[in-house]
């Protein structure tokens, strides 16, 4: 790397190049002025950030020192909760008190639906992501196994027709006919304002008159009918002309469903970005989706084209006046967390620069381009989801951070807007006072359980061995969460202003499985929910029009809320009396999923990828997933589930069998990444393996269990190797 030297910072050439000829330009805001004004920023606030990472560690050796101290009487949990508050991990919650949040998008306040996460780093899966915002149901229903059967290597007639059975049967409870069915239309026009649909030479129209908007072409031919309901489109296409259309009694060609509202650009979990290099490459993508020039070349069955941000889309009124719809996903921006430095940018002293710090300078500037063409807000508001944050504290620390850069760059104080991930215990249980630091920029709360379980591991780590991860889903404490936070962000006037949402479905495969399980999500109060992929989302988003999220929200205002006490469970093995086979097996399958991602992080640099488990069922694995694993094993080494001899043994195994799986995954080939090299022909030498089995080895001294600081590590090493 080279550095220019600044205003007592060392920053590498590549990142000022970016900054100074690439984000700057069009902004206003003068060269040499930033670089001033940044410069005393960083080194005012760098030392806060510190401080409260050090905290953390500090309040840990706390907790670790109690369990220890209490570990031969049993568990009393009124001393226990007393016990966090003496040293201040659990504050008294204050007075009551609404959220003020202004200029907030309705994708945001008013939409109710699936949320798109997608790594930043990678052009063509942003692309997508943000053109999510509609998708073919027809597509989506034929390429996956929410229609049972073989799809075949071509175009299944009879496949097809189910497709179309299931869709008109959902059409028929969504958008009623006053008389008859979908099932059976022949023709669609508009008359005088209404539908009509002719059937068996008889009319209908809709039950619901209202849930008619918009059309496209003659009203006596129209080529799109736009239906709404709950705050969500529905484009049905009409076209005698297409393969599917000549062939159906209306001419329906397909049903584009407004999907994925609102998609966060994710700079954290699913990237790899260990330096300079790595960071512009992910500013450069946020950079042209916020100007609206971003493109990708794709080559697909032996075409070539080029990919890039989709149009509004504009239909007529039904009384003939033109509208629009927005044609692209809400975008918001995952910062990393405050635990992180990165070697881009180096201080005065000689450290690196918070993370976090220069994602939230960087991607804000990159933001200021929105506020000429309106295309992403259009109220003028920069969206920065915040994760792994500890407690009122360090969300207060947040507020600090974006007061500073919104008065560095010369912005109305509140114009950043934060997501809260609540994904760490420190946070969960002080929820209402996190909130109550961002009352007036909150936008977003979200479970983000699988974080969330690996932190309930390593702060509770000397209290005993975990439970088997498997059942951590039906813990107390995993469901007394995932309640409370809806009952905490209704309490504080979410509803209508604010997004409470839920976590990822991490099987892509898996549709049918998801559309049996994740309608639970808006039953739950939730107005987003995580899915993994655009098809994801456009099947995800019928369970919002079966669900009106805002009156589920009314219901659960008025139930009893969640006893915190639940939320302080400790999900140990009070007893373990298990089998060498079970033990072995719960270890085999937390080794396939480590070394199933971190081979691919540490040697090509993928943070987020479908990785096959041990029954060869794709999962999208993060580096969530990976604290869990990681935090699993490196628990039952220290309670003496296991030896490390067994763990040692079972991470060679697992590697071999996942280098097997790799060496045959047409993903290599396609991205270029084809020169696997194997874990399992040198396992001395291989960088991936020993990263891999540090995260386990040494998984008890990681600050917080996170596994960043050992990933970034041995990234850095392959890197120069």
């Amino acid at each position: 790397m080279k550095f220019i030297t600044t205003n007592d910072l060392k920053v590498d050439k590549t990142l000022f190049d970016f900054i100074n000829n690439e984000v700057l330009p069009g902004t206003d805001i003068n060269q040499d002025n930033f670089w001033n004004k940044f410069s005393k920023v960083v080194h005012e606030i760098s030392p806060v950030n510190k401080k409260l990472i050090e905290k953390r560690e500090n309040i840990q050796k706390q907790i670790d020192e109690w369990h220890l101290a209490n570990l031969k009487d049993k568990f009393d949990k009124n001393k226990y909760t007393q016990f966090l508050k003496s040293i201040s991990y659990l504050i008294d919650e204050g007075s009551e008190f609404k959220i003020t949040t202004t200029n907030v998008d309705d994708e945001i306040a008013k939409i109710a639906g699936p949320q798109l996460v997608v790594p930043v780093d990678n052009a063509r899966y942003a692309l997508n992501a943000a053109n999510a915002r509609w998708g073919s149901l027809y597509d989506s229903l034929y390429g996956t196994d929410v229609i049972p059967g073989d799809r075949g290597s071509t175009f299944n007639k009879e496949r097809g027709d189910k497709v179309i059975a299931y869709t008109r049967s959902f059409l028929d409870e969504i958008f009623s006919l006053d008389k008859d069915s979908w099932k059976r239309i022949e023709n669609i026009k508009i008359e005088n304002q209404k539908l009509i649909f002719k059937i068996n030479g008889e009319t209908s129209g809709l039950k619901n008159e209202n849930q008619f908007v918009g059309f496209n072409g003659d009203k006596s031919a129209p080529t799109s009918i736009l239906l709404k309901n709950n705050n969500l489109h529905f484009d049905i296409i009409i076209d005698a002309s297409s393969p599917i259309g000549k062939n159906d009694k209306a001419n329906i060609s397909d049903i584009i469903v407004e999907s994925a509202i609102s998609t966060i650009i994710d700079n954290e979990d699913s990237v790899a970005a260990v330096d300079g290099e790595d960071k512009v490459n992910c500013y450069r993508n946020w950079l042209g989706l916020m100007k609206g020039d971003l493109t990708a070349s794709i080559e697909k069955n032996g075409k070539k084209f080029v990919r890039k941000l989709n149009p509004n889309r504009t239909y007529f009124s039904k009384d003939g006046k033109k509208i629009s719809l927005h044609g692209r996903a809400l975008l918001l921006n995952r910062n990393v967390g405050h635990l992180m430095t990165n070697p881009a940018i180096i201080l005065k002293d000689g450290s690196e620069i918070p993370e976090g710090i220069m994602d939230a300078f960087v991607s804000t500037m990159c933001a200021l381009h929105d506020f000429k063409n309106k295309n992403n807000s259009r109220t003028g508001s920069i969206y920065i989801v915040k994760p792994k944050m500890h407690g009122p504290e360090e969300v207060a620390f947040t507020d600090k951070l974006f007061g500073k850069v919104e008065e560095t760059l010369g912005l109305k104080k509140n114009t950043m807007k934060v997501g809260i991930m609540d994904e760490e215990r420190r946070t969960t249980v002080n929820l209402k006072e996190c909130i109550r630091q961002v009352k007036d920029r909150i936008v977003f709360i979200n479970t983000g359980f699988l974080d969330r379980t690996g932190d309930e591991m390593h702060t509770s780590f000397e209290a005993g061995p975990m439970i088997f991860k498997g059942d951590m889903k039906k813990s107390t404490w995993l469901n007394s969460y995932e309640n409370w936070n809806v009952d905490i962000g209704l309490d504080c006037g979410f509803s209508g202003k604010a997004q409470i949402g839920k976590g990822m479905w991490a099987m892509p495969d898996q549709m049918a499985n998801m559309m049996d399980q994740k309608i639970g999500h808006p039953k739950s109060g939730a107005n987003c929910a995580w899915v993994p992929s655009p098809t994801a989302a456009t099947l995800h988003s019928m369970h919002y029009h079966k669900v009106n999220v805002f009156k589920e929200q009314d219901k659960i205002k008025s139930r009893n809320k969640t006893n915190l006490e639940n939320i302080l469970e400790i999900p140990k093995a009070d007893r373990p009396n298990w089998s060498l086979e079970d033990i072995n097996r719960e270890l085999e399958n937390n080794a396939q999923g480590i070394l199933g991602y971190v081979v691919r992080w540490i040697d090509h640099g993928v943070g987020c990828s479908k990785v096959p488990d041990i029954n060869n069922i794709g999962l999208m694995e993060d580096r969530a997933t990976l604290r869990i694993s990681s935090q699993h094993i490196a628990n039952w080494l220290h309670h003496e589930i296991c030896t490390k001899d067994q763990v040692m043994k079972v991470m060679k195994k697992m590697a071999t069998i996942v280098d097997n799986q790799n060496e045959k995954d047409l993903a290599y080939s396609r991205s270029g990444r084809s020169n696997y090299k194997k874990m399992s022909d040198d396992f001395n030498n291989s960088i991936a393996f020993s990263a891999a089995c540090d995260l386990v080895f040494k998984g008890r001294i990681q600050p917080s269990g996170y596994t960043e600081p050992l990933l970034h590590q041995k990234r850095l090493e392959r890197k120069k190797s």
